[in-house]
């Protein structure tokens, strides 16, 4: 009698262990969708507003070019003038980049770690 009710304890604990292993893994499956996904959706929206920001950029940058070298009266003065400024912000960057790391760093590691 007593062995009967331990074998229907045991097949009970059994098939509730192997409930909890499957729900379980469903659970860190739609986590890690939500991952991608939020890293997916962030990746995309950075890579179209930096296409329509480097496009302005761009554009803008031809622009003050010709004005400058309108103005000094030679073109490659105003081109190399406005090389050198992006010259001068690459070094910038370059210089303080743990600093624009960190943020971006602590931004995805939140969507992980959520």
């Amino acid at each position: 009698m007593a062995f009967d009710e331990l074998k229907r304890d045991l097949k009970g604990a059994d098939s509730d262990i192997r409930s909890y292993l499957e729900n379980s893994e469903k659970y860190f499956k739609l986590r890690i969708f939500k991952v991608l996904m939020q890293v997916v959706t962030s990746f995309v929206h950075i890579i179209v507003v930096g296409a329509i920001a480097f496009l302005a950029v761009f554009l803008l940058s031809l622009a003050l070019a010709y004005g400058i070298g309108s103005a000094l009266g030679n073109m490659y003065y105003g081109f190399a003038i406005v090389g050198g400024g992006y010259v001068i912000l690459a070094m910038i960057y370059h210089v303080f980049r743990q600093r624009f790391n960190r943020p971006l760093l602590r931004k995805f590691s939140k969507y992980y770690f959520e």
